[in-house]
């Protein structure tokens, strides 16, 4: 389902039926995300100006080398408004792909036998799990509010996805340009629902890698040539 152009209430709601409790809502979403397997729920507004700018001085310094769909896209990527009209909220979610009795990583590849294929290929296409997960959310919200516009996006789409998932408190971007979580690191998947709903938006994460810099020094080809 395609979000509106127009900014209408949810049809719940201008139908004469009781109004929505927008706080109570929210709290269910990541009630519901989390039983659809989603490790962290969170949900932000639509403003990513400054996140915006940051993207703009990076292309200009060609940080995005060969991959031209970044600066072709331009900011239709920060601005969820333009990119699906009518979107008010985006609920972010978050999916961990480390198993926890997985073998130390430094050891498979110092070991010649084996060949490495990184953690997130190992299994099912993300993509699609989210996404399918992501069209699940979005039909319980639907049997608790009626119809309302929403799309779902991982990976599908010029979007955002680790500032948004920042703003919307699931964690804090690193030096390293990726989204850290305080117990899981890095090792997680993003998705998100874009939606008309008037949602209440959760505290935006703060920054903790102080002095820090363990991922500028552990890259081994010195790519990462500055934090951020």
């Amino acid at each position: 389902m395609k979000l509106s152009s127009k900014s209408s209430p949810p049809a719940a709601a201008a139908t004469g039926a009781p109004a929505i409790d927008f706080d109570q809502l929210a709290g269910c979403i990541k009630t519901w995300g989390r039983e659809l397997g989603f490790q962290q729920v969170g949900i932000t507004d639509t403003d990513l100006s400054r996140d915006e700018a940051h993207l703009l001085e990076w292309l200009a310094a060609g940080r995005h080398g060969e991959m031209d769909y970044m600066e072709r896209h331009g900011r239709l990527r920060s601005r969820p408004r333009e990119l699906v009209p009518g979107t008010l909220r985006v609920v972010t979610v978050r999916m961990d792909y480390w198993p926890g009795p997985a073998r130390d990583a430094q050891q498979v590849l110092d070991d010649a036998r084996c060949g490495y294929v990184s953690r997130y290929a190992l299994g099912r296409d993300y993509h699609k799990l989210l996404r399918k997960r992501l069209q699940l959310l979005a039909r319980r919200i639907e049997q608790d509010v009626g119809p309302f516009g929403y799309r779902a996006f991982t990976d599908s789409a010029p979007v955002l996805e680790k500032a948004l998932a920042q703003k919307a408190g699931l964690g804090w971007i690193g030096k390293h340009t990726n989204l850290i979580d305080a117990r899981s690191g890095s090792w997680f998947f993003l998705g998100e629902l874009f939606t008309d709903l008037p949602l209440p938006v959760d505290a935006a994460a703060l920054p903790h890698c102080g002095t820090c810099r363990a991922c500028l020094d552990i890259c081994p080809t010195g790519a990462i040539v500055a934090p951020y």
